[in-house]
């Protein structure tokens, strides 16, 4: 079975097998993310210990570096925790959802749709409505995309073309993005360029206060949800015969990973792949089960883009790179891996 996850013994030994499996490995996530996040916050442009990070968390009153570290990069790191949670959960519901591996909101044209609809933004002079807009037009854009793949599919969600649908989605959207870039003014064209590489440059507490509801409501929904997937994974008739409303179902996964992976980008920009590898690596720490995947799925995003802007941040200074130019830089050569394995 390829889920284990819903078969239990009677005296339940092997769901407890697996409960303590998940666990451990996220627990081990969860240290290296707090590891991570103190080096992070650690190093810069100007280096300091460790200790000295914790006395600005801890006591900010005693230390000369608290005002760095509260202002400038704690919402850095966690705008890159909660926006790598966010794509790394979306690519899991959407790799479950139309049982492809190479699903992800960036291959099938979600991201592309939110990027085109920010940058039209952008573009249109929309930030005189105000900054807290930009999100809805990229929430906007992402789900008339994901509507329009699925109506082009003719067969549901659920069908194999989705993802050759979504390749050419995705394709055609980078295309009018550019479009919109070159007709923009330069100062705009700049802005969103920055934006379309996916950076987390001067993150500010406000950005973290618009992700943050989507994240809290939407990764918890998702592990809520997953129980689905792991149902609808046997067959439509089995998952049927189980009491699963499997077109509710779906519509709903979609919706909550289109919010996701929408919400992530609206305020990190386009960063690519995250949502395609966190999954797969998901898996091959042994997890198994869409519900135990969820937390390790999330925390394995959070690592990855933490890492990306943390090596763009102290690998070039004085500049200060995109984390998107590190996760494209792995995510690519892997995609192109998943794609010659699926095609073969």
């Amino acid at each position: 079975m390829s889920h284990p996850v819903l078969l239990r013994t009677a005296d339940g030994r092997f769901s407890l097998r697996l409960e303590r499996c998940t666990l451990g490995v996220t627990l081990l996530l969860t240290l290296a993310l707090a590891a991570s996040v103190l080096a992070s916050l650690s190093l810069g442009s100007q280096a300091t210990s460790p200790g000295a990070v914790l006395e600005a968390l801890l006591v900010p009153e005693r230390s000369d570096i608290a005002l760095i570290v509260h202002e400038i990069r704690l919402p850095r790191v966690v705008l890159a925790i909660l926006v790598g949670a966010c794509l790394g959960v979306a690519g899991l519901l959407l790799q479950g959802l139309v049982r492809n591996p190479l699903a992800s909101p960036d291959v099938i044209g979600i991201t592309g749709g939110a990027s085109l609809a920010a940058v039209g933004f952008l573009a249109l002079g929309g930030t005189a409505l105000g900054e807290a807009w930009l999100p809805l037009a990229a929430l906007g854009g992402a789900l008339l995309v994901a509507l329009a793949i699925i109506a082009l599919t003719g067969r549901g969600v659920t069908s194999a073309r989705l993802v050759l649908i979504g390749i050419g989605m995705a394709a055609a959207l980078g295309a009018g993005t550019t479009l919109v870039l070159v007709l923009s003014t330069d100062t705009t064209a700049m802005q969103a360029y920055v934006w379309l590489t996916g950076s987390l440059y001067a993150a500010q507490w406000r950005e973290v206060a618009g992700l943050a509801p989507w994240a809290l409501v939407g990764l918890p929904l998702a592990l809520v949800l997953a129980r689905r997937l792991d149902v609808m994974a046997l067959g439509d008739e089995l998952a049927v015969g189980l009491g699963t409303a499997l077109q509710g179902s779906r519509l709903a996964l979609l919706l909550l990973a289109v919010a996701l992976a929408g919400a992530a980008v609206a305020f990190a920009g386009g960063l690519s792949f995250v949502g395609l590898l966190a999954p797969h690596i998901a898996r091959r720490l042994a997890v198994r089960g869409h519900t135990g995947m969820v937390p390790v799925t999330a925390l394995i995003g959070a690592l990855i883009v933490l890492h990306a802007d943390l090596l763009g941040r102290v690998a070039f200074l004085p500049r200060d790179l995109p984390a998107g130019i590190f996760v494209a830089g792995i995510g690519a050569p892997f995609f192109v891996y998943l794609l010659y394995r699926w095609r073969s």
